[in-house]
């Protein structure tokens, strides 16, 4: 009796790490799908935040990218470089997050959004309005410097 309780005992914490393992797989610098720029996704509070960490199409010396389509005014003078454009993520097992946003800065528009990870170095970002129907794929790759 002893055995099958440390039995599944140990299986019981082998099954949280793989579990935690697998919400942190996210982790990392991603490269969006038209290559045009970099997201880095870290976790906050054990739910994944992902900020814009740069852009392919802009040199050094260049003026930075301001968040020019934002909604809001006040906000259309702030450069681009470290928003916050996905965030609101819950972990649903099986390399899934849901319940989250994303926010498009070349429209301004936000829209909700789920996230899978395909393989560790390939992320597949839905955006949609209302059903998951109505909406967009991209497939980020895993870029970590």
């Amino acid at each position: 009796m002893k055995l099958l309780f440390r039995t599944s005992l140990i299986f019981v914490l082998l099954a949280g790490a793989n579990a935690a393992a697998d919400e942190t797989a996210i982790e990392g610098r991603w490269l969006s799908g038209d290559g045009s720029g970099w997201i880095d996704i870290h976790l906050v509070d054990g739910a994944p935040v992902g900020t814009a960490a740069g852009s392919t199409t802009f040199s050094e010396g260049d003026p930075p990218r301001l968040d020019e389509f934002n909604p809001d005014s006040a906000l259309r003078d702030r450069p681009l470089l470290g928003i916050t454009i996905l965030h609101g993520f819950e972990y649903k097992g099986e390399h899934v997050w849901k319940g989250g946003t994303i926010y498009d800065p070349n429209t301004g528009k936000t829209y909700k959004s789920t996230m899978t990870l395909v393989d560790k170095n390939t992320l597949k970002v839905r955006g949609f309005i209302g059903l998951s129907l109505f909406g967009r794929s991209d497939v980020w790759t895993r870029d970590d410097l």
